[in-house]
């Protein structure tokens, strides 16, 4: 695929834990909270590698636009951007270099910009994803225009007030582990039958026995409108690992994308002296959870029509949420970053020989899982012992944003939840970095995909606690630093 797109290097990550407040250049009133928002189109030519499946697919139409979706606040001490992108999930290298474009541009240091993806399953490869491999110059255009949007968020501040609520909305998310009878759990892809569950496994399946886990229904809302009381954007944040409904070919922002444009055309008004309204939805810790009912055969009348009808019953819940919300104009913003070192499940010298033997008498085209994990298991032999990823706090007043680097399974946010200290927290999965699949140690003990070693899931056992230790203490720093408010 030819480029059309321009060059920019990478950077190192961050410090270990740096909170941060910066002067905020304005010839305004620098006491009053501000706000502002902004949408840019990040959709990937055509031909480009759709991320989200065992094996590569290129990209035939355009369904739907992707954008980089940006909020922008400042209290008069401090600039926050929160960043939500359509695509599975940002490489640190990617992150690290849009927030030295923002920091370089706009002064918001790294600490207070958050940038995430949503987990579209019908968007580019933005890194290397089982089969799918990223286009190099589509990475460089990305974190140009991600660093685009948080200036034209900031172009559009102007004197706000903010509000945040909460709703739930329980019939569109599933568990999609299952615990099953004893000796109908197929092999994994290295002929063992360990595991004691298994992902989707299948419509009305007579050997499921009952969920692996809980999900989490909740539906947070952060609303931000101008004091003349015209919406300036308003963050969702619900964990649904992603919807689907297409024919796999065509990009699209999902139901992510769908519920942007209909709460912008719902809470939305138009002045054409205003910038629009802009919609941004985060996905929550959703590792381990989707859409997918498996006592009821889903019947589509037409393509996309479930994205749509999930899209729709999240959107009708916000709406109900948005009515409820009371609105403050003094709300104190700050953000915070903690680097923890995770280690790397690498294969042994005979596992990787194995491997290459399978791949030696595999075809051009990989297809079957032992075909695909071999080469998962070769390349992870490439990788470090361990790595270095982030946790981020970002605080909204009385609510709060904690974050995690990948696909965090459902029981971490549940737990951020029932020990933060503040009145709203929203957890937002796959933000700054994506580790992969962040499972909790008794889910690598039950097996199942997500656990299976690969690029898509390389972390230790243990990882996600030690994650979950550094948010919580972050929020703790954070509350304590606000003076318990």
């Amino acid at each position: 695929m030819k480029s059309v797109f321009g060059l920019f290097g990478t950077i190192l990550m961050f410090a270990v834990l740096v909170t941060a407040s910066i002067p905020t250049a304005s010839a305004q009133d620098t006491s009053v909270f501000r706000a502002g928002a902004a949408k840019l189109d990040i959709t990937p030519p055509l031909g480009c590698s759709l991320a989200g499946h065992l094996v590569d697919r290129k990209a035939t139409h355009v369904h739907d636009p992707l954008h980089a979706r940006s909020l922008v606040m400042e209290d008069g001490k401090t600039k926050i951007a929160i960043v939500i992108c359509d695509l599975i999930g940002i490489a640190q290298s990617e992150v690290s270099e849009a927030k030295r474009l923002i920091s370089e541009q706009t002064g918001i240091p790294p600490e207070c910009v958050l940038i995430a993806g949503t987990h579209t399953h019908t968007g580019p490869a933005p890194e290397p994803c089982l089969q799918s491999d990223p286009d190099p110059e589509y990475l460089k255009f990305l974190v140009v225009r991600i660093a685009d949007s948080v200036r034209c968020a900031i172009n559009n501040l102007r004197p706000a007030r903010a509000g945040w609520g909460l709703g739930h909305e329980e019939r569109m998310v599933f568990n999609r582990r299952y615990f099953m009878k004893p000796g109908t759990v197929p092999p994994d892809p290295w002929g063992r039958t360990e595991d004691q569950v298994k992902m989707n496994p299948g419509y009305e399946n007579p050997n499921v026995v009952k969920p692996a886990g809980p999900v989490d229904p909740d539906l947070t809302i952060l609303a931000v409108q101008d004091t003349d009381g015209y919406p300036i954007a308003v963050l969702g944040n619900y964990a649904l690992h992603y919807v689907g409904g297409g024919n796999g070919l065509e990009i699209s922002a999902d139901y992510f994308g769908q519920w942007c444009r209909i709460m912008e055309q719902s809470w939305g008004k138009y002045d054409e002296s205003k910038p629009p309204c802009v919609a941004l939805l985060s996905n929550g810790c959703s590792g381990n959870i989707n859409n997918v009912d498996i006592h009821q055969k889903l019947i589509q009348p037409h393509p996309y029509h479930q994205m749509n009808r999930v899209a729709q019953a999240v959107a009708d819940e916000a709406m109900r949420v948005l009515g409820g919300i009371t609105y403050r104009e003094s709300i104190p913003l700050q953000g915070a970053l903690e680097t923890v070192e995770l280690g790397i499940r690498k294969p042994s010298s005979t596992e990787v020989q194995e491997a290459q033997e399978i791949l030696k008498k595999a075809g051009p085209e990989l297809k079957d899982l032992p075909e695909i994990y071999a080469r998962e298991t070769v390349l992870m032999a490439e990788m470090p012992e361990k790595i270095s990823t982030t946790v981020q706090a970002i605080r909204i007043g009385d609510a709060v944003i904690a974050t995690f680097p990948g696909e965090a399974f459902v029981e971490l946010g549940l737990e951020i939840k029932k020990k933060s200290q503040f009145e709203r927290t929203f957890c937002v999965e796959l933000a700054n970095d994506d580790v992969g699949y962040i499972p909790t140690e008794e889910a690598y003990k039950l097996g199942g995909y997500e656990t299976w070693r690969a690029r898509s899931s390389p972390l230790q056992p243990g990882s996600a606690e030690k994650l979950l230790a550094a948010a919580l203490a972050l929020l703790n720093t954070v509350h304590e630093s606000s003076g318990g408010r």
